[in-house]
């Protein structure tokens, strides 16, 4: 059977890069079962020549458009046809359109590993009834400063936020404003106040860009939207039923939450409980929802309970848990919304 290796991208942070294989080993089973047309009969972590690598074997070879999919996987760095001792590199053909620095020029503290943003959008869009390729709408209600903004403009997608930090929406708007000048893209960029009955409620950043002025003059623009409000308030910003797939980094502590109901809530848990609803109205038919979160402040079939309370089925996915520090295990859940 046809044998196939993948070379693991090297990771800044090293705890993450410890994870990486496994959390590969996972993704890549997700892939098998909702993107490729291939099936991967077995897969193992496997060390050569004292690198990581993940092979695995297929049915068939692997076709182009496979290999295009494998390309996107979020930690892999090429891809190659085992044959013997020898490894063949197989061309590949990611989805990402912009410069990789619009991921990593941002440092700051808690700052999500942008590998694990593209995780997170790859199998929630996975559990959706899109494909990866098609040009999709993603909305983040805790954005924070963008990073699964950013992993989603990188494949070509519109993408809208919300968070309710005004520092956190100052900066973004700052660095997303000054890329596109930087790297001279056509674009329109405007903050404008939010009013309801002449009261403020939020300020926008609005944003239109193409990759060339020939591109913006034939339509090819993608659009990127981010409010600065509560996330319990998301309805009042967008319309029912808008979204392809909602994406989200759940907060960690109590240093995180929604200001709406009269106070910060100081339970992760309790924050999800009370916005899952409100953004799963903000889902098309056929949509997804992914959330990433610390079990230390709730387990699995807690928040599993949330989303199918909320009209969701929960998906049969492989284990994303993993460590993060003393303070944080991090894990994944993926809902879908039926058509």
């Amino acid at each position: 059977m046809p044998r196939y290796a993948l070379l693991i991208l090297p990771a800044f942070n090293r705890v993450y890069g410890e994870s990486s294989p496994r959390l590969t080993l996972a993704e890549l089973a997700v892939f098998s079962d909702h993107a490729i047309e291939n099936t991967v009969l077995s897969s193992a972590e496997t060390t050569i020549g004292g690198v990581p690598y993940i092979t695995f074997e297929t049915e068939r070879p692997l076709d182009g458009p496979d290999v295009a999919l494998l390309s996107n996987l979020s930690s892999v760095y090429a891809v190659f046809g085992v044959e013997g001792d020898l490894l063949r590199p197989l061309a590949m053909r990611p989805l990402d359109r912009l410069s990789s620095d619009l991921l990593t020029i941002q440092k700051y503290a808690g700052k999500t590993n942008e590998h694990f943003t593209k995780l997170l959008l790859n199998v929630t869009v996975l559990a959706s009834d899109r494909a990866l390729s098609d040009k999709l709408s993603v909305f983040d209600p805790m954005c924070g400063r963008g990073t699964t903004l950013n992993q989603a403009l990188m494949y070509g997608y519109d993408a809208y936020g919300l968070d309710v930090d005004g520092k956190d929406f100052e900066a973004y708007t700052v660095f997303i404003k000054t890329w596109l000048r930087n790297k001279r893209l056509k674009h329109t960029a405007e903050t404008v106040p939010v009013r309801r009955d002449r009261a403020l409620v939020g300020r926008r950043l609005n944003v239109t860009f193409g990759l060339s002025k020939e591109a913006v003059k034939a339509g090819d623009v993608q659009q990127l939207a981010v409010v600065n409000a509560d996330t319990l308030k998301s309805r009042e910003f967008f319309r029912p039923r808008t979204f392809d797939v909602v994406v989200t980094d759940a907060p960690y502590g109590v240093q995180h939450g929604s200001k709406g109901g009269g106070g910060l809530s100081r339970s992760p848990l309790e924050l999800l409980r009370q916005a899952v609803p409100v953004w799963a109205e903000l889902l098309r038919p056929g949509g997804a929802m992914g959330i990433s979160w610390n079990t230390y402040g709730g387990k699995s079939a807690e928040l599993a309970t949330i989303l199918t309370g909320a009209g969701l089925e929960v998906m049969d996915y492989p284990d994303f848990e993993h460590w993060v520090d003393q303070a944080i295990v991090r894990d994944i859940l993926v809902a879908r919304k039926p058509a």
